[in-house]
């Protein structure tokens, strides 16, 4: 049985790193409005991979951006299957 504190460590981790997505979707729209210096679309797919996926998604939709990008428009929802593939079957 895992530690409660875990739990809550993990947990606000999650929070965190979802945040870190969202915001990152939203910096990166605003940037390209200003044709200012953009984040990388690697550094925006690492984030997802760490566990940012679900933010990311939601930055994508909200500030309608990237979602006519074909890698981004799969591919953050299949990092969100594998992930919660990968939760299922450690909780086995």
């Amino acid at each position: 049985m895992p530690d409660i504190s875990n739990i809550k460590i993990l947990l606000l981790y999650f929070i965190i790193i979802n945040i870190i997505g969202l915001v990152l979707f939203g910096l990166d729209k605003r940037r390209a409005k200003r044709g200012a210096w953009r984040v990388r679309e690697r550094d925006l797919f690492l984030v997802a991979i760490a566990g940012g996926s679900l933010g990311g998604l939601l930055g994508m939709y909200l500030f309608r951006h990237k979602t006519q990008h074909l890698k981004f428009k799969l591919g953050f929802p299949l990092i969100i299957l594998l992930q919660l593939a990968l939760l299922f079957y450690i909780n086995q």
